[in-house]
Parts: structure tokens; sequence; C-alpha cells
């Protein structure tokens, strides 16, 4: 409780005696590089053979001949949608750009960069870490949006390719009772999980204690919390937006 207690601070920490606007325009543009654009290949990759392992393996599973080709593309619709794009997405980006954040915040607390900057009356936590999160809660939803998109797409590729359904059943799938609050549902979940991944990975890092050792441990513990709090936060969401 007393760690949950000084993350929360740690986030109140983030809105107190602020720089300029420019100065965090800069910022920010910067860690949506670092952030955003430098993922996009990661993503791209996993998201295509995410969709295209979904076709394939659907495919494989509905057997029965009452049930109709087309289904199959709905199946990989939703599942991409709803889970895939944001969840799974989410997990390797805590895995890349989390482990990164407590890295990069884990190495200038223990080199005393962090300190340098307290001494000289900045808040460390408003400059270090408000760009992060602002730039990841911008970027993050665009990579779910790509890697949907990709993924759908894998999964004609596998429907082309692998001879498991005729394209025109798949799109006629893509179609089928389509609801429009699963983009909706994805975009909520997307920026739910790009504010956690960011704020943990940040706080992790930037608490470390040690050497050079305790960043990689930190960087570790980054992923892990993050991922754990991805999980449950997608229960919590899928009950309070799906079922009730």
């Amino acid at each position: 409780m007393s760690r949950l207690g000084q993350y929360i601070l740690f986030i109140g920490a983030l809105f107190k005696n602020p720089e300029s606007f420019r100065t965090y325009m800069k910022l920010i543009l910067d860690e949506c590089i670092l952030i955003g654009i430098n993922s996009i290949v990661l993503v791209s990759i996993v998201s295509v053979f995410m969709g295209a392992v979904s076709t394939l393996q659907t495919a494989y599973n509905l057997v029965n001949p009452l049930i109709p080709d087309n289904v199959i593309g709905l199946v990989v619709r939703d599942l991409t949608i709803l889970e895939l794009a944001p969840t799974i997405t989410a997990i390797i980006f805590a895995g890349k750009v989390g482990s990164s954040i407590a890295g990069n915040l884990g190495t200038m607390r223990i080199t005393e960069q962090i300190d340098a900057l307290e001494v000289m009356g900045i808040n460390s936590v408003s400059y270090l870490v408000l760009p992060k999160i602002i730039a990841t809660l911008f970027m993050y939803p665009f990579l779910v949006i790509l890697a949907g998109s990709l993924a759908i797409g894998g999964g004609y590729l596998a429907a082309e390719l692998g001879s498991v359904l005729a394209p025109a059943d798949y799109f006629l799938g893509l179609k089928l009772e389509f609801n429009e609050f699963s983009i909706t549902f994805a975009l909520i979940k997307s920026v739910v999980f790009a504010f956690l991944v960011s704020s943990i990975s940040a706080f992790m890092g930037y608490y470390t204690q040690g050497g050079a050792l305790e960043v990689g441990q930190s960087s570790t513990r980054a992923v892990t919390v993050s991922c754990i709090a991805i999980l449950l936060s997608d229960f919590v969401l899928a009950q309070l937006l799906l079922v009730s």
C-alpha cells in the first residue's frame, strides 16, 4: 500500500511547478518519435502475424459444415478489435517502450542527473515524466489503429495464400453484424493502457536506487507490473463497458 501511495503522489507531482508550454512541446515531439514512430515496425510485424495466425487457427477449429466460412472473418474482426490490437499490442509496447522509459530514468537517477535538476529548482517529475506520458497517450491509440488494420490485413493474406477460405467470404464476415462500439471500446482501452504503461514505467525508473544492476531490475519490474496492470484493467473495462 505504501508503494501505491507513493505512485499516487508521483502522479500528483506531474502538475506541480510546470515548465513553459514551448519547453513541453519540444520534449513531447521528441518523445513521440522515440515512443511512437520507433515502434511502428515492431507493431506492424507482430500485428500482421497475429491476424494471419488467428485466421488459420479459427478456420482449423470451425470444421462444422453447418457453420458458414464467413464466420471466420467475423471472429477475426471482433478478436482483433476487442483484444489483439489494444491488449496484446500493449503488452508488446510495455516490453519495448516501458522498459526503455524505466531504464532511461533509472540511469538518470543513479548518475545524479535528476538530483541536478532538483538543485536547479526544476520539478524533475514534471520535466522528465509528463512529456513521456502525454506522448504515449497521443501515439499509442494510433499504434492500436495501425495494429488492428494490419491484423485484419494479415487475416486476408492468410485466407488468400493459405487457401483456408475464399477472400470474398472473409470480407463478408468482416461486415457481418458489426458493432460500432467495439471501435470506441478499443480506443478507450488504448488510452488507459498507454497511461498505465508510461506512468508505471516512469515511476519504477524514477525511484531506482543503487547502480547499473538495479536499473535492469527496475526495467524488469516496470514490464512485469505494467503487464499485470494491463490485464487487470482489461478485465475491469470489459466488466464496466461491455457486461454491465
